[in-house]
């Protein structure tokens, strides 16, 4: 009598060994619907940080549109100052030039030789043929010049009406992250209020399988096939999902199988 006790208590810490502390009893259904209801809650979570993802995205590109925008202004006022610099150098160049020339011309009436006189004349042509050529010069930098100072103020104008719809388009949208923010954290609570009928061994399984199969570590199991990986689950280990005994993973892909029947 001793003896068959002994064998008999055996057998139970080898059952229980092997189902790893999964075995069934009046609460494994509850485990399972708590581990299925979790994993809805972990779906629409993963759903909504996509949104807020998306959403950053979009806050982040109406940021980069801005920066472009002000980036090409200060490109154009940057050539505005550079032709401004560029148009001052000429004008002195040119007022140097005219000072020579006139200088040149009141020195010919001093001039007592042919030769002298033909080579300030000389002097003065060449002078007078760069004063021409800075005149032109300068005229086209005018020109230039205002052509950019009209674009400057189109895209000045542009920018300030960017700028004000940037903010407001920017606060939508952090808006929006914020009311999903809220829905996450509420999912958040509930999933930790469901999470208690689980145990923390079967929820760490549950974690480890989820990074491995795409966010899926519960499968359904129907008509003999399990609805994660679309594979045939063998017969016997099917109808084992019928008797609600054990904990019962699907052996292609390792989801938690949890039975349903039509």
């Amino acid at each position: 009598m001793q003896v068959r006790v002994r064998s008999f208590h055996i057998q139970l810490i080898s059952a229980d060994s092997y189902f790893k502390g999964y075995r069934e009893d009046d609460d494994l259904k509850k485990k399972l619907d708590a581990l299925e209801q979790i994993q809805g809650i972990d779906i629409q979570i993963d759903a909504l940080k996509i949104a807020q993802n998306g959403l950053h995205g979009e806050v982040d590109s109406i940021r980069k549109e801005l920066e472009v925008a002000r980036a090409d202004l200060d490109g154009l006022q940057a050539k505005l100052a550079k032709l401004d610099l560029e148009k001052k150098e000429q004008e002195e160049c040119l007022a140097v030039e005219q000072d020579n020339i006139r200088r040149s011309e009141t020195n010919m009436k001093e001039i007592k030789t042919n030769k002298e006189f033909q080579a300030v004349g000389r002097e003065i042509s060449a002078a007078r043929k760069q004063t021409s050529e800075l005149e032109e010069q300068i005229l086209q930098k005018i020109t230039l010049i205002d052509g950019l100072n009209v674009e400057i103020a189109d895209k000045s104008a542009n920018l300030a009406e960017l700028e004000q719809n940037s903010i407001k388009r920017c606060e939508e949208k952090l808006a929006e992250v914020e009311a999903i923010q809220k829905d996450i954290d509420s999912d958040s609570e509930r999933r930790e209020i469901v999470a208690k009928d689980v145990p923390a061994s079967l929820l760490k399984r549950y974690t480890s399988l989820r990074a491995q199969r795409r966010g899926q570590a519960v499968a359904i199991a129907k008509d003999g096939y399990c609805q994660g990986c679309n594979m045939h689950i063998p017969p016997q280990l099917y109808n084992n999902l019928f008797k609600a005994e054990e904990l019962i993973s699907c052996p292609h892909c390792q989801r938690v199988l949890i039975l349903k029947q039509p």
